[in-house]
């Protein structure tokens, strides 16, 4: 009877052990498909991430040396040009009522020579604006009006310099596009009657040069587009400023010479 309880004793133990084993086994199994699950899942999302910059680089290549470069090359200088511009414009934009108000304080206590002065310390072109009125007024307040009037003309010229090169490039990307899908069914085309045979293989390299064309000059065109709206709209701000503060300058002139 001693002998049948060790043995029953021995044999529940190694179940039990066995049972641990097996429980042990199972869930350092299901550890390693984890890891190698989450590590599958880190380089598919690794692919990913990396995924945009590989195909836009293949699409760019495949879409032909020659008339992406040219888009290429649209969108490099219209950016350039934007890019100017918009620093140029942040550059001019000035705070034209403390302007407007350290002008006013100047004629009061310095007179006209005072009030130049401010306005030549002051950069942008309301200042520059408000400098030609005041060293006309010797002449006459109509004389500072016309040189008010001229000079803003001047000024707004400046702020529009290069402009309509962005507007150039916004035009051209896309018709580059549009000519290089013409170009590429033209080639589809010639393949296919040097073949004699409508084959699906044939068409798809000079349509697909086409439509990669089309797309990038589409692209090009839009982000140009984006840029000089922004510019137009600063442009706008700044001579609205400017035409402001030339009526504010004139009634400033007639209250002084009152």
């Amino acid at each position: 009877m001693k002998r049948l309880f060790s043995i029953l004793a021995i044999m529940c133990f190694v179940a039990f052990g066995t049972a641990n084993a097996t429980t042990n086994a199972i869930s350092s199994a299901n550890t390693v498909v984890t890891s190698i699950q989450d590590d599958a899942t880190e380089d598919v999302a690794a692919e990913e991430s990396l995924g945009f910059h590989q195909e836009l680089k293949k699409r760019f290549i495949e879409g032909g040396p020659g008339f992406m470069g040219i888009v290429l090359l649209c969108l490099i200088l219209g950016l350039a040009i934007a890019i100017e511009r918009i620093i140029f414009l942040n550059l001019s934009s000035t705070n034209t009522k403390k302007l407007t108000q350290d002008v006013e304080d100047a004629l009061q206590s310095g007179g006209v020579e005072a009030a130049k002065e401010v306005c030549r310390n002051t950069k942008g072109p309301v200042a520059s604006i408000f400098y030609q009125g005041l060293d006309r007024t010797d002449e006459g307040l109509e004389a500072a009006e016309k040189a008010v009037i001229a000079y803003g003309g001047v000024q707004m010229g400046q702020l529009e310099k290069n402009v309509s090169w962005i507007s150039l490039f916004i035009a051209l990307a896309p018709m580059l596009g549009f000519m290089g899908t013409v170009i590429g069914m033209i080639q589809a085309f010639d393949k296919i009657q040097a073949a004699g045979d409508m084959q699906p293989s044939l068409v798809a390299g000079g349509i697909k040069v086409a439509l990669l064309t089309t797309v990038f000059g589409l692209i090009v065109a839009i982000i140009l587009q984006v840029f000089y709206n922004y510019i137009i709209a600063k442009i706008d701000s700044i001579v609205n400023d400017m035409e402001d503060a030339s009526i504010t300058l004139m009634d400033l002139l007639i209250r002084h010479k009152k």
